[in-house]
């Protein structure tokens, strides 16, 4: 049952944690988030940006505020360029929507690295030295995690190459539920969604000018093979309109927000710096 005025304790803190502002103006978020990225590029005087594009809103908006920085920092008289990777695990199912997202970010650079030979030698390794999982769904989840930590060790060594940040594409969305793999996706040296509901990240998508079939499609991680293209919400047991809804101070009901406040206490460590004893 809805509940138009609950306010659950802890919610407000959780958003403002997450860096969620109560009220949210595309265009006005936009130009700061794409000063930002120039403004850290010109001070960190590296020589640009790397980012993976999937297909997805998220990758495909970042991208595009990456592009726009390091042509506003090109306009300052300094050198900056943005690299794009496309980084498969073999055949893209939906290989066309990165391809379509790729040309409308129209980056720098693009590169292609298929992480799958990778992937495939560690996991072999890891059976080689013994290792058991419980089933064979643990054990494509546990390769599911491989792939989006390879995938970040492929953009660090781009980054390392060529002197450049590696932009990641969280949102406060994921980051409430936790729904990134720690080391993997969630690593990266610069957040430029950091706050942004699903929702807002498709606004500034949509003034972008991005594709529609882009920025409203179904948003899925893909990394299980056993169930390709498996949408996020089907993990999270909510919504996305349910999650945003919590993180904007709207009426959620209260099995939403028992679902989205247990995945937000269970995947505190996600979050967090490592622990060490105390003092």
């Amino acid at each position: 049952m809805e509940q138009a005025n609950r306010t659950p304790r802890g919610r407000d803190a959780i958003a403002r944690e997450l860096g969620v502002a109560a009220h949210f103006d595309a265009a006005a978020e936009l130009e700061r988030r794409i000063a930002f990225l120039a403004d850290y590029l010109l001070k960190s005087q590296r020589s640009g940006y790397v980012l993976g594009v999937s297909g997805g809103v998220d990758s495909t908006v970042a991208a595009r505020l990456a592009q726009l920085a390091v042509e506003r920092v090109r306009g300052h008289g300094r050198a900056a360029t943005f690299i794009a990777v496309r980084l498969p695990y073999g055949d893209q199912r939906d290989e066309s929507d990165a391809a379509q997202a790729m040309d409308f970010i129209a980056p720098d650079r693009r590169m292609r690295i298929d992480i799958k030979p990778a992937v495939d030698a560690q996991r072999e390794a890891l059976r080689a030295a013994g290792l058991l999982y419980a089933d064979e769904a643990a054990e494509d989840f546990g390769a599911g995690n491989i792939k989006a930590r390879q995938r970040m060790v492929a953009q660090y060594a781009i980054a390392g190459a060529l002197d450049c940040l590696v932009i990641g594409t969280d949102q406060a969305a994921e980051a409430l539920m936790g729904f990134f793999t720690k080391h993997g996706d969630g690593a990266a040296d610069v957040l430029p969604l950091r706050g942004l509901t699903k929702r807002r990240v498709r606004a500034l998508g949509s003034l972008l000018g991005a594709p529609a079939q882009l920025v409203d499609k179904v948003p899925t991680a893909d990394l299980e093979s056993l169930r390709p293209l498996r949408p996020d919400e089907d993990a999270f047991g909510v919504s996305y309109g349910q999650i945003d809804g919590y993180l904007e101070g709207e009426p959620v009901s209260d099995d939403a927000i028992a679902r989205i406040e247990q995945q937000f206490r269970a995947t505190a460590h996600k979050r967090s710096p490592p622990p060490g004893p105390p003092d």
